[in-house]
């Protein structure tokens, strides 16, 4: 179903669809590591439990409350990218809009040449170089706004992107260092037949350990230096700058209206995906457009 609705996407937005399409499937892939690293976290603390051994005990319950803690990580990443994502379908959803402006305008484009070839003479030439003129002047606004949008929202959107790949690194670091420094409590002198393990004395150590992970993640703050976003405070409404809100907009379909459409079309894919069978009405009446 997703393949068809890709295939019926407009052709200027084709590859932003499958960059989106496939980056949900990435998310999901973080997103089911973390559930999986969880599961082995708790298992680790389970098996410790059962080897009799105090010490493998201790230390493999306190190991498996950080990697716990890393997988928790995992999710949080997942839920940045999803940000990231969203600003994408920004750019999408413009792509989306400007298409039929960049039709319209090819259109007019073919139908004049054809008719200089065919009837030179014929009245309707006027007609249609009248009709390309206003097609022209729709084209260059949306085609303005598109550079705008995209401009910005790239940047945007792998701004959220790049520091979220940089704060998922920098706060595991901080939770392996302290899983290292627990590790080390473990005494691995090998014994001889019939001698005893030595019980384990760092407890308050292994607690320590777990209180410093806690301190560091607590008082983590990003280090990545802010990019500048020079359109900040430039753009009006209608993603033209602020003193270009009365130039005269696409007639054909505006960007606003055009991305509501997409977007509600997108709720009901969405639903469908997910079993629901009520059809919206607008998913019925309009071409069918990008999948979450």
């Amino acid at each position: 179903m997703s393949s068809l609705r890709g295939l019926r996407q407009p052709e200027l937005s084709k590859r932003l669809y499958t960059l989106i399409k496939t980056q949900n499937h990435a998310i999901g892939a973080y997103e089911q590591a973390g559930k999986e690293s969880q599961t082995i976290a708790t298992q680790l603390s389970e098996w410790g439990e059962s080897t009799d051994d105090d010490a493998v005990s201790e230390i493999s319950d306190k190991l498996g409350v950080l990697l716990a803690e890393v997988a928790e990580q995992e999710d949080l990443f997942a839920q940045n990218l999803e940000d990231s994502r969203g600003v994408l379908k920004q750019i999408r959803n413009t792509e989306h809009s400007v298409a039929p402006t960049r039709n319209h305008k090819a259109k007019i484009q073919d139908e004049i040449q054809k008719l200089k070839y065919k009837e030179p003479e014929s009245t309707k030439l006027v007609t249609l170089e009248q009709e390309l003129v206003r097609a022209e002047a729709q084209s260059l606004v949306a085609e303005a706004q598109l550079t705008n949008i995209t401009r910005q929202k790239f940047k945007e959107a792998y701004d959220v992107h790049t520091a979220a790949i940089i704060e998922r690194a920098e706060k595991q670091i901080i939770l392996a260092k302290q899983a290292r420094r627990l590790i080390e409590l473990l005494d691995d002198t090998p014994i001889v037949p019939g001698e005893e393990r030595v019980p384990f004395a760092d407890g308050d150590e292994a607690r320590e350990v777990l209180n410093d992970a806690e301190s560091g993640l607590k008082h983590w703050t990003p280090t990545v230096e802010p990019i500048k976003f020079y359109s900040e405070g430039k753009l009006g409404a209608n993603a033209m700058p602020g003193n270009t809100d009365s130039v005269e907009q696409p007639s054909h379909d505006t960007l606003t209206t055009a991305q509501r459409r997409v977007e509600e079309r997108e709720r009901a894919e969405a639903e469908e995906d997910a079993g629901v069978t009520t059809a919206s009405p607008v998913a019925e009446k309009t071409v069918v457009a990008e999948t979450a």
